[in-house]
């Protein structure tokens, strides 16, 4: 039986035998994983505001900050990625 790379079932690798599944892959374009994680270091910096001054004493302000710089490179992020589903749903609707 002659399978190519992207058929599904067994490979041998070495010594051993691998089953490849019939699955498709997953249609990810990464909005929502960003989405998840822009929101969580917000609230993360809204929680953390209250003890500025308590963080500044403990020399562990730069949490705060951290969870801003999180914050502002997940808006970028954000933007990226949506932008990215607009270019591949466009070249979806060409082909």
């Amino acid at each position: 039986m002659d399978l190519r790379e992207d058929e599904p079932g067994p490979r041998e690798i070495g010594r051993r035998t691998y089953v490849v599944a019939a699955v498709e892959p997953l249609d990810v374009d990464g909005v929502r994983s960003v989405q998840v994680g822009t929101i969580a270091f917000f609230v993360a910096f809204l929680a953390l505001l209250p003890f500025y001054g308590r963080l500044q004493d403990d020399g562990r302000g730069w949490w705060l900050w951290t969870c801003l710089t999180g914050t502002g490179l997940g808006l970028l992020g954000l933007e990226y990625c949506k932008r990215r589903r607009r270019a591949r749903e466009d070249r979806a609707e060409e082909a």
